[in-house]
């Protein structure tokens, strides 16, 4: 914090301080959960080198139908920001009992959509060996699916008022579980079975539930909570559920979009040769791992927009939204470096002695991988930010429009007409890369002009 004051002009480093105040036990806290996906993927790859291949395209595909929930029952997170920089607590609490209805709807719409996943999975015509075990793995997440919607509201609740340290300590208590549960159920270790990839599904479920769990427990010890009393709190209001989906909508669709997009890539290159999907899906996760602590910069962003909106400081909300970026920019410029010099090793620890390919051709894809994901890191970090700083202000609208044309009308045509020309992994890596680019530059230009200023979040 020092070294910042030594640097900046004063207003400048206490701008910089408010953002690192904000963003890092959030950054903690996806730290925490990136390193239990990374743990469940480095498991399962030591476990079989058929499900390291299932369990990332299943995966996405479950997050795919979960986020759509998640992103719009999560939204009440943001007008928890928008009410604390308001001044309303009591607000604050009424809107996060509104959220937490609609995650707990979310339950029997995923039931019903595991048939569905099901049969795309069947279409996109993986082996047999992995689209048997992607079953598993995808029924097993879509039936503990609504604890992520839950997760979202209430750990909202807490970042919305700029109380971190529960959120933080709730999941690292989560992640600590999901990689003891992980080992034991995968391997069969410490009395349980042998399970494999339905262990490890089975783990991060009963995982997901220990963060909301702890976050619910304190929720309810709120300040203010005995003076609405229980039955104003937990009273559905239907008006004030259909302001959360008006604007917690576009970011849930945005976010399925984007996700799906994903997912479509994913599947489209599972049909390629094995060392391709292998090395494809572990430079995933490991982008993954780097990505989600620009997850936590991202929700920052959200915050201090949201709360500065709240106040009716656009002038604020503007400075914070490019300060959050600039800081996100130079961790991003590090994990370059670690892309490059670690490209090596990142793919020997995933390497399965059974694969059906050398470590030295894994390697070889790999490093081409981690050339594209240092190209696009930069740009996807102002993506990343910047829908976040929109979604605290509340314009969603134009982030679901800007990415369903992008992704759906730029990115995969693109690839599909790559691939289908006789183009490999690498081809459609640098695809990506190239749409990635350019789509960071729309986003820029819509933080820059200011338009998302005239949103009223909390009118009516």
């Amino acid at each position: 914090m020092s070294f910042l004051s030594s640097i900046l002009p004063p207003a400048r480093a206490a701008r910089y301080r408010e953002v690192l105040r904000i963003a890092t036990p959030l950054i903690i806290s996806n730290s925490a959960l990136t390193v239990m996906q990374f743990c469940d993927r480095l498991f399962l790859a030591r476990y079989s080198s058929v499900s390291i291949q299932a369990a990332l395209p299943a995966g996405i595909l479950s997050f795919t139908f979960i986020c759509l929930f998640a992103a719009t029952a999560g939204y009440a997170g943001t007008f928890v920001a928008q009410y604390h920089g308001a001044g309303d607590r009591r607000q604050c609490i009424r809107v996060t009992a509104q959220g937490l209805w609609l995650a707990l709807a979310s339950l029997p719409f995923l039931l019903l959509l595991i048939p569905v996943g099901n049969g795309l999975m069947g279409i996109i015509g993986h082996a047999p060996e992995v689209l048997a075990e992607e079953r598993i793995y995808f029924g097993w997440m879509m039936r503990g699916g609504f604890l992520v919607p839950l997760g979202w509201v209430i750990g909202g609740f807490f970042t919305g008022q700029s109380r971190m340290r529960l959120n933080t300590a709730a999941n690292v208590i989560g992640a600590l579980v999901n990689i003891v549960l992980d080992y034991a159920m995968i391997f069969g270790r410490l009395g349980f079975p042998e399970m494999g990839i339905a262990g490890g599904a089975i783990a991060t479920v009963i995982a997901s539930a220990v963060a909301p769990a702890i976050q619910f427990v304190y929720f309810l010890r709120t300040p203010g909570m005995r003076e609405l009393g229980a039955r104003l709190v937990w009273r559905p209001d239907f008006t004030r559920m259909g302001r959360i989906i008006r604007f917690g909508g576009p970011a849930g669709l945005h976010l399925m979009a984007d996700v799906t997009a994903f997912a479509t890539f994913v599947m489209l290159t599972g049909r390629l040769d094995a060392v391709s999907l292998a090395a494809s899906n572990i430079a995933l996760s490991i982008n993954w791992l780097v990505v989600c602590p620009l997850m936590g910069i991202s929700t920052a962003a959200a915050i201090l927009t949201g709360q500065h909106q709240g106040r009716r400081d656009s002038d604020a909300a503007c400075r914070a939204g490019w300060d959050t970026l600039t800081l996100a920019w130079g961790y991003m410029a590090l994990m370059v470096f670690v892309f490059l010099l670690g490209s090596d090793a990142f793919f020997r620890l995933f390497y399965a002695p059974n694969a059906d390919f050398s470590l030295e051709q894994l390697q070889r894809f790999g490093f081409s991988m981690m050339v594209a994901m240092s190209v696009w890191g930069l740009f996807d970090t102002a993506t990343i930010v910047l829908t976040g700083a929109l979604r605290g202000a509340g314009d969603t609208r134009f982030v679901m429009l800007y990415m369903l044309i992008m992704g759906w009308g730029f990115w995969i045509p693109g690839e599909l007409l790559i691939l289908s020309r006789g183009g490999g992994i690498l081809h459609a890596w640098y695809w990506m890369a190239t749409y990635v680019a350019i789509l960071s530059f729309g986003f820029l230009w819509r933080w820059r002009s200011g338009r998302w200023r005239k949103i009223k979040l909390l009118e009516g």
